[in-house]
């Protein structure tokens, strides 16, 4: 079996799955926010729900579950009382999020009848292909919006209306406040069914318990890592890598190359790099010693030896790109997740040959991404437009995986 889709209630079909039977659980659930007025997004999932993955889980399975800021705390609490051990958290930090928030000069304005006069932006057409200058000017009046700046829209050619400013003393007092935050990260909670024994005895048992830290180390630049390297006694390593993402291949020495996963994963968007500073890595491979280093307490290793390169610090977190067709054709699910993210996941935490579960599976995007990866799937749908649109999407990426550019990309 590659992969199963099955049609209907969650909970119903986790009842009917033996247990112990999955090695993870991806999952991107509802996050309780009544997203576009949407009925399966009233509230998280709930306890009895987590239960059940538990239940078909095998010992020290992980589970990953998206969710929202602001219910986070509500859909992390149902996971733990269902008997998931919380282990971390990551953050997934992206640019391209639009605050929905109220202007609270306009509500001010707008409670007390009064009118803000509108000013016209002229129609003309954008020139096709031209880019203009960033200083902000106006023509016939008209003050130019910060949108039509950021796309570099001459003033003439900028149509967004625009208003002249409060109306009221009161509302000009509060001219600039609002009620939201722009929102960049979704919370993933990083959760574990209790072990069998010790993690050593589990993982011989059951093959989980663990996650997969050299599969996603975050890999450095072709300028950054040589092709080969001296490290401390003269031992030598042999470094494949294609940018700032995972490491292809397995090094001829040991430590690997690249740094250790983090608990924050980001998009790459020029806003998020942005938030990063700038930094440079010294030019000599560094390991530091002493305990706790390089596995003396038998938990902590060290980073591993790099070379010299300097840009944004956000080189040193796994970068999850999106293409422009990762949704793929037809697909009209409102949250679909980057492909290159949900192979991350279902990679850190899913053994060889494993078998990923996802609850709500929406439009396929963890299949995808598992079949992909060399895993086995298990998707629940209750939808019936998106069970067919995730249907499309998993059969083609198991046509992909076959291909010889995505066997280069996986690690086993």
């Amino acid at each position: 079996m590659r992969y199963e889709l099955k049609h209907g209630d969650c909970l119903d079909v986790l009842r009917s799955m033996p247990e112990s039977s999955v090695d993870s659980v991806v999952t991107d659930p509802p996050y309780g926010l009544a997203f576009m007025g949407k009925k399966w997004d009233y509230d998280v999932p709930s306890e009895e729900i987590w239960r059940e993955c538990l239940r078909v889980l095998k010992p020290g399975g992980h589970l990953l579950a998206f969710a929202g800021t602001r219910t986070q705390h509500r859909m992390a609490v149902r996971i733990e009382d269902a008997g998931f051990e919380i282990r971390d958290m990551i953050a997934w930090v992206y640019g391209s999020g639009f605050p929905k928030s109220l202007d609270v000069s306009k509500a001010i304005d707008k409670a007390a009848g009064a009118e803000r006069e509108v000013k016209q932006w002229l129609h003309r057409e954008r020139a096709k292909g031209t880019v203009y200058g960033d200083t902000p000017t106006s023509t016939s009046g008209n003050l130019q919006c910060s949108e039509c700046l950021k796309w570099k829209f001459a003033p003439d050619h900028c149509k967004c209306p625009r208003d002249s400013g409060p109306a009221t003393d009161a509302a000009r007092q509060w001219d600039g406040w609002g009620t939201a935050l722009k929102p960049a990260l979704e919370p993933i909670t990083v959760a574990r069914k209790p072990l069998v024994g010790t993690v050593a005895a589990n993982v011989l048992a059951h093959g989980t318990g663990g996650i997969n830290v050299d599969g996603c180390r975050v890999g450095t630049t072709v300028e950054t890592w040589p092709a080969t390297r001296s490290y401390g006694g003269g031992t030598e390593y042999a470094f494949t890598h294609t940018g700032n993402g995972v490491v292809n291949s397995q090094p001829t020495g040991s430590p690997p190359p690249g740094r250790w996963p983090a608990n924050l994963i980001h998009d790459g968007s020029d806003e998020v790099q942005g938030l990063f500073p700038h930094s440079t890595s010294g030019a000599n491979p560094t390991r530091r010693t002493g305990l706790g280093c390089h596995g003396a307490d038998g938990q902590t290793e060290c980073d591993a030896p790099r070379g010299a390169d300097s840009g944004s610090a956000a080189r040193f977190f796994y970068c999850a790109k999106a293409s422009k067709a990762d949704r793929d054709a037809d697909n009209i699910h409102p949250t679909v997740k980057p492909t290159a993210l949900m192979r991350y996941l279902c990679r850190l935490v899913t053994p060889p040959n494993g078998i990923v579960l996802d609850p709500f599976m929406g439009s396929g995007s963890t299949g995808k991404a598992a079949m992909l990866e060399g895993f086995r799937f298990i998707g629940i749908e209750r939808d019936a437009d998106y069970l067919e649109i995730a249907k499309a999407r998993i059969a083609s990426a198991v046509d992909a995986a076959t291909s010889p550019s995505n066997k280069q990309q996986q690690l086993w």
